[in-house]
């Protein structure tokens, strides 16, 4: 048996209405084509969907096993509408970040949440890329988009500053760099380093 959505909008229609005529109405069709769509429904299932010699026109037992598939399948089928109709404006799906910069944390995520209150509907997937090479994945559209606090001159990738900031340098003030009122990269050539397990090219 084969028969499409919009024979289940018309047998719900017209159970909802009471009538052919009305059902047309509300469809937006005429009610002799209405009747012929479901004429060739009765026809490929073998069965009345309707017990006509009654008024108002009323749901014969197989009819009723049809308008419960329709309760039961429309309103999957409009959400799904509506979830495309979110895709394709912009108001629903996945965000995919990657953040290579360490300092991002602090400022990032507070972000995400006023986007979270806009967007609802948009599922943010936060990866870090530390852990793997990131820009790269933004070339091949595994993500989105790419915090780094390291821009690469990469074919088809924008990059916009977001803002500059300065590391500080924090010791006791017994440590021989504490009296110096600048300190440059040299000057932690002899210190122990903790930091990320990242490879020693990506060390900023």
């Amino acid at each position: 048996m084969y028969f499409e959505l919009r024979h289940l909008r018309a047998i719900k229609a017209i159970n909802d209405a009471g009538g052919l005529s009305r059902a047309a109405d509300r469809m937006n069709i005429t009610q002799s084509a209405l009747s012929h769509q479901v004429k060739g429904l009765e026809d490929q299932a073998g069965v009345e969907l309707f017990v006509r010699r009654t008024k108002p026109l009323r749901l014969s037992a197989a009819g009723m096993r049809f308008l419960k598939l329709a309760e039961r399948v429309l309103p999957e089928v409009e959400a799904l509408e509506e979830d495309f109709r979110n895709l394709r404006q912009g108001r629903s799906g996945r965000l995919h970040i990657a953040i290579e910069c360490h300092a991002c944390f602090e400022w990032l995520f507070p972000v995400l949440e006023q986007f979270r209150r806009a967007w609802p509907d948009v599922d943010v997937d936060i990866r870090p890329g530390l852990a793997f090479e990131a820009l790269p994945a933004l070339q091949r559209e595994d993500v989105d988009v790419v915090v780094s606090s390291d821009p690469e001159c990469l074919d088809g990738i924008d990059f916009s500053a977001l803002f500059d900031y300065e590391p500080v340098f924090v010791a006791s003030s017994h440590h021989p760099l504490a009296a110096k009122e600048f300190v440059v990269a040299d000057d932690f050539r002899d210190e122990t380093l903790i930091t990320y397990p990242v490879d020693r090219s990506r060390l900023d």
